[in-house]
């Protein structure tokens, strides 16, 4: 299982990814669901998209284990609460966080791998 992080979905969603996503199972927070849908400057388009991908994705909900684990990443690595929530989704869910965000990597609970992006 991959989980992609929202600026994983967002570079994809653009066209910026070096490379395709491989073949295999992805999914998403719903912290990242949350994130992408509330963006203020998506056009007609942009938000057909991202619910096409979304509908065809699995989306994890924020279950005790989640929270549990979210809690002790805050304290652990003093980071964002979406993006401890949207970790402790990959470690609960035992996947890869695909992220171009270089903090979330420094986790060593994390099996995070970062996203090459056209310059």
């Amino acid at each position: 299982m991959i989980i992609l992080d929202t600026n994983a979905v967002i570079y994809l969603q653009n066209g910026q990814l070096k490379n395709s996503l491989d073949a295999g199972e992805y999914g998403i927070s719903i912290i990242t669901e949350i994130e992408l849908l509330s963006f203020t400057g998506l056009d007609k388009k942009q938000y057909k998209w991202l619910h096409n991908f979304i509908d065809a994705i699995e989306v994890f909900p924020l279950i005790d284990n989640v929270k549990d684990t979210t809690i002790a990443l805050r304290r652990a690595h003093k980071i964002k609460t979406p993006d401890a929530i949207i970790c402790a989704t990959a470690i609960i869910q035992n996947a890869v966080l695909l992220t171009n965000d270089k903090q979330l990597l420094n986790i060593q609970e994390l099996n995070a791998q970062v996203l090459q992006i056209l310059s």
